[in-house]
């Protein structure tokens, strides 16, 4: 049986960390930012762990990152 291929696309938005968490950046991050408040600001700059239903999505696009 042929190895599966990593969605490289999915690869580079998405880092898997050492338990098993999927994190991902916080969308609208690139422009339009100076209008926000200091807490929105903030809460963008840190990364978001994914939902469940997202991660099952992402074992199938990165299968050798999750387990």
């Amino acid at each position: 049986m042929p190895k599966m291929k990593t969605h490289k696309a999915t690869a580079k938005r998405f880092r898997v960390t050492k338990n098993g968490k999927i994190q991902k950046r916080t969308a609208g991050q690139n422009h339009f930012n100076a209008r926000e408040n200091g807490k929105v600001g903030r809460n963008k700059k840190s990364d978001v762990i994914v939902s469940q239903t997202l991660k099952r999505v992402m074992q199938v696009n990165l299968p050798y990152k999750t387990a």
